[in-house]
């Protein structure tokens, strides 16, 4: 019952069996392989457009040299408050991009919201020497509490960013686990929307070490590949990067993947909705499911070895809030989860309510 993050599954056999065929012989290094420029050339297709590809070997890697190619150091980046790169990348995004500022903005269930964006863009007016300068909004998908931005809400705020002369940045470390949930391309959720830049996740699905910088702009590309290998990214045997990436990508086994991790977390909802005591604060829209638990469904669920996060009470308002024999949590499905886990996870939490 290990609900404590995607990132501690392993990856799937398609991709390890992809590695071992990569390992035989040799291949020139740092991104000179076959691999490396089939895995470009796959992203290429599969957004439809003629990208700039950077593999990079994590998330905080990708999303921090993403902000570095958009933003000056004088900068302005929006992000929502209870972003990822606002509270867990100890400084990458500010570091990389020689200072820029992060500017938290409020919106319910982890979303930016128009209204928020505008007032942050009012905040800091273009040209007022004592201020960064807006340069980017910084949005995620699925968001921090594993909610959505759908097409519309997308395009009306990268609209707003774009109105403004701000470029926009998508962190899209569950990427895949939004899209199978929207049902639609990556190009629309992606630069047809309006993003700018997008941090390709594959890490958290099925892959070891795999991240890419898509860069829909170009003008956002010029500097990149020397940014990477300032930053220590860019890796001498790419070739294991890039055959992950064709793996993944490959037959649609990345939205296979996500389709499975999706599904583990509507089987754990759906069970633990219908227990008594137990309170959703909002809907499980992909692989993380927010729950409200009385103490002692909580202890008894640690005795028997489960594994998952306090979440304090992030994205809850005051009214959510758990109370004080109560916890929240949250419950992190994989395309490794198993229907055994979360059945023997919700039973366990029914006979303790019962």
């Amino acid at each position: 019952m290990f609900f404590a993050s995607d990132n501690a599954s392993g990856a799937s056999d398609k991709v390890l069996a992809a590695l071992v065929e990569a390992n035989a012989g040799h291949a020139l290094p740092y991104g000179a392989d076959p691999w490396t420029a089939a895995a470009e050339k796959g992203l290429q297709e599969l957004f439809e457009t003629d990208c700039a590809v950077f593999l990079v070997g994590s998330g905080t890697a990708a999303n921090a040299l993403a902000l570095a190619a958009a933003s000056p150091a004088h900068g302005a980046i929006f992000c929502h408050a209870d972003s990822h790169i606002a509270n867990d990348e100890c400084g990458a995004p500010e570091f990389f991009t020689a200072g820029a500022k992060l500017v938290p903005l409020p919106g319910e269930k982890g979303r930016i919201t128009l209204e928020s964006f505008q007032a942050g863009l009012k905040r800091f007016p273009r040209g007022l020497v004592k201020q960064v300068q807006p340069s980017v909004l910084s949005l995620t998908q699925a968001t921090e509490s594993g909610t959505l931005y759908n097409l519309a809400s997308l395009k009306a705020l990268c609209d707003e960013a774009h109105g403004a002369g701000v470029d926009v940045h998508m962190d899209g470390a569950r990427f895949a686990n939004a899209l199978v949930q929207l049902g639609c391309s990556p190009a629309e959720m992606s630069w047809k929307a309006g993003v700018d830049i997008l941090s390709f996740g594959a890490t958290k699905n099925g892959t070891l070490n795999c991240e890419a910088v898509v860069v829909f702009n170009k003008m956002l590309a010029r500097e990149l590949v020397f940014r990477r290998k300032r930053a220590g990214q860019t890796l001498s045997k790419s070739r294991f990067v890039g055959a992950q990436m064709c793996a993944y990508l490959e037959g649609g086994h990345w939205l296979d993947l996500a389709i499975q991790a999706n599904a583990m977390a509507e089987r754990l909802a759906v069970q633990l909705k219908e227990v008594p005591g137990v309170r959703l604060p909002w809907r499980t829209e992909v692989n993380e499911v927010f729950a409200i638990l009385p103490h002692k469904a909580h202890l008894a669920l640690k005795m028997e070895g489960a594994v998952y996060y306090d979440w304090g009470s992030r994205g809850l308002t005051p009214e959510e809030a758990p109370r004080e024999d109560e916890i929240f949590v949250r419950l992190v499905t994989s395309f490794a989860t198993t229907r055994n886990e979360v059945d023997r996870f919700a039973h366990i939490v029914r006979e303790v309510l019962a």
